[in-house]
């Protein structure tokens, strides 16, 4: 193996570690927007006057997980094809 080949595997390893944290991060990131989607949730729902608000804060939760969700698997679609 000449140095060339050698750097080159450097840089493919090199590579696929920042890949790997990359996504590390981003789940990450996930679970903490999914934790605040729950909490801020139940905030709300202890805070509702009615059912109507308790059943939107429920709707408001699982929105926010939902896009959570979203964002992270955009996230690491993104990072697969770049990187």
């Amino acid at each position: 193996m000449d140095s060339s080949d050698r750097k080159q595997a450097e840089t493919s390893g090199g590579s696929r570690v920042n890949k790997e944290c990359l996504a590390f991060t981003v789940s990450l990131q996930e679970g903490f927007r999914y934790v605040k989607a729950f909490f801020i949730g139940q905030a709300k729902k202890l805070t509702a006057r009615n059912e109507k608000e308790a059943s939107e804060a429920d709707l408001l939760s699982a929105k926010m997980q939902v896009e959570a969700a979203d964002s992270a698997e955009d996230t690491k679609n993104r990072l697969n094809k770049s990187v």
